[in-house]
C-alpha cells in the first residue's frame, strides 16, 4: 500500500455507514486522553473505558478528547454512541484516505485534515489523518499514531495562557487546526534546504543520474505536500465565513488569519514545483552541452584526421611509378605535411571561434 493509494476493495458492496478500517494500524490498542477545562480548572487524565466520557457529552466548560489509534472499530461505535455521532461520520474516521473537509450535522461539526511530518529515514513527508468532532461543549480527536503537533496547545491549556482556557470548543479547534498548518512551514524548510542543495549541485558539478532521481524525488514530495493542503484551503474558508452556528463570531478572525497561513504554504508550494521544473530543465540542458562538448571535440578530431586520411590513401596506393615512394626524404616529408595540416586547420578552428 503507497502513501498516495489505500485499497478500499474491503468496503466494496456494503452499505452506507459500516464501519472498515482503511489505513495501516501504527499503535497495538487505542488510547484516550482527557483534557477537561475550565477558566480556573484543568482536569487531565487518561480514559480507559469509553463509558467514563458520557458525562462530558453536557458538561460545563471544554472538554478535549484525544482518541489515539482509530483501528478499534468497536471501541469508535461505542463513542459514537455515548456522544450522538452519526454512521457516516464514524465511517470517514476510520478510512483513512479522506481529503480535507468540513460537514455540519444536527449537534456537531466533523472536520478532517493532514498533520504532516519530515520522515529523516526514509527521507520523504509522511501524512497523517487527523479528524475531529467538535460539539457544544466537547471536542473528540482522532488520530492515527502516538505523536503529534498538539504540545504548544496542551502547554497553554495547562499553563492557562492566552485566551485558550476562557475560550469555547471552536476556539479550542482553531487552536488545533493552527498548530498543524504551523507545522508545514517546517516541511516547507525542508524541501526548500534540498532544493537548495540540489540547485547548488547542478551548477558546481556536472549532474549524474543520482541527480536526475533527486530531482524527481523532491518533485513527488511537492506533489504530495500539495494533494495534502489544497483542500484545505476551502476547509478553512468555510470555517472563517462563519457558515457554522458552531464557530463563534470571536473566533472567524483568528480562522481568517489560520487561511492566509494555508494560502502562503500553497504559493510556496507552487513556487517550489516551478524551482523544481527549472532544475529539470537546467539539468536536461547541463547534460546536452556536455554532451554537445563531447561531440564538439571529436567532431574537430575527425576533422583534422580526414585531411591526414587522404594523404595517406594517395601514398598507400599500389601503383608502381610514383615519384615520392623512393625518394629518400619522402617519410619524413609526409609527418611534415600531415603535421603542418594538422596545425593549420587548429589555428583556422581557433580563429573562428569553434574551439
Amino acid at each position: 500500500m503507497t502513501r498516495h493509494t489505500k485499497t478500499r476493495k474491503k468496503k466494496i458492496g456494503r452499505p452506507p455507514g459500516t464501519m472498515v478500517f482503511v489505513g495501516e494500524q501504527k499503535t497495538d490498542r487505542p488510547l484516550i486522553s482527557v483534557m477537561d477545562f475550565t477558566a480556573d480548572h484543568l482536569d487531565e487524565r487518561e480514559v480507559k473505558k469509553v463509558e467514563q466520557l458520557a458525562p462530558l457529552r453536557d458538561q460545563r466548560g471544554t472538554s478535549w478528547i484525544n482518541v489515539t489509534g482509530i483501528h478499534d472499530t468497536t471501541l469508535l461505535e461505542k463513542l459514537g454512541a455515548a456522544f450522538g455521532i452519526h454512521p457516516l461520520t464514524l465511517e470517514d474516521i476510520v478510512n483513512t484516505a479522506h481529503r480535507p473537509k468540513v460537514e455540519e450535522f444536527d449537534t456537531y461539526l466533523y472536520l478532517v485534515m493532514k498533520m504532516l511530518h519530515y520522515d529523516e529515514t526514509k527521507e520523504r513527508i509522511v501524512s497523517e489523518q487527523i479528524s475531529m468532532i467538535l460539539g457544544s461543549h466537547f471536542l473528540i480527536s482522532f488520530q492515527e499514531a502516538p505523536g503529534d503537533v498538539f504540545d504548544s496547545v496542551r502547554e497553554r491549556i495547562r499553563k492557562g495562557k492566552g485566551r485558550i482556557r476562557n475560550s469555547g470548543c471552536d476556539y479550542l479547534t482553531y487552536a488545533l487546526i493552527d498548530a498543524v498548518v504551523d507545522h508545514y512551514y517546517l516541511i516547507l524548510e525542508r524541501l526548500g534546504e534540498q532544493i537548495e542543495n540540489l540547485e547548488g549541485e547542478l551548477l558546481d558539478e556536472l549532474p549524474g543520474k543520482q541527480t536526475l532521481q533527486t530531482i524527481h524525488h523532491l518533485r513527488r514530495e511537492a506533489i504530495h505536500l500539495r494533494k495534502q493542503i489544497w483542500p484545505l484551503r476551502e476547509m478553512v474558508g468555510l470555517l472563517s465565513r462563519g457558515e457554522f452556528e458552531r464557530i463563534q463570531p470571536s473566533t472567524h478572525v483568528f480562522l481568517v488569519d489560520v487561511y492566509d497561513h494555508v494560502i502562503q504554504v500553497l504559493d510556496t508550494v507552487e513556487i517550489y514545483r516551478d524551482m523544481l521544473g527549472g532544475l529539470l530543465e537546467l539539468y536536461m540542458s547541463t547534460v546536452s552541452n556536455r554532451m554537445n562538448e563531447v561531440m564538439k571535440v571529436l567532431t574537430i578530431i575527425a576533422t583534422i584526421f580526414i585531411p591526414m586520411t587522404f594523404v595517406a590513401g594517395i601514398y598507400g596506393m599500389n601503383f608502381e611509378h610514383m615519384p615520392e615512394l623512393h625518394w629518400r626524404w619522402g617519410y619524413a616529408a609526409i609527418w611534415a605535411i600531415v603535421a603542418a595540416i594538422a596545425i593549420a586547420m587548429l589555428l583556422f578552428f581557433k580563429r573562428k571561434k569553434w574551439i
